[in-house]
């Protein structure tokens, strides 16, 4: 599942305004975005990765998400950065 692949990456960015930045760089190798986050908060970051050819890749929950980032508050995006 993501979230394994996000307890397992090396280096990860959290957030849809630094997962955007880290996309515009070409630093992303997949994104993680949860399935209850507001979609206006996920739909520039989704548009971007699809924009740059990166797999996007959908989790559950937010909470889960963030606590797999090793935060104590929900992540409605996740960077797995190469």
């Amino acid at each position: 599942m993501s979230y394994e692949k996000v307890l397992q990456a090396q280096k990860v960015v959290i957030g849809t305004k630094q997962t955007v930045k880290a996309l515009k760089d070409g630093q992303v190798q997949e994104l993680v975005v949860a399935n209850d986050a507001e979609p206006k908060v996920t739909a520039k970051v989704v548009a971007e990765a699809n924009l740059f050819d990166v797999p996007v890749l959908y989790v559950d929950s937010m909470k889960k998400l963030g606590k797999a980032c090793g935060i104590e508050v929900g992540a409605a995006a996740v960077a797995i950065i190469r």
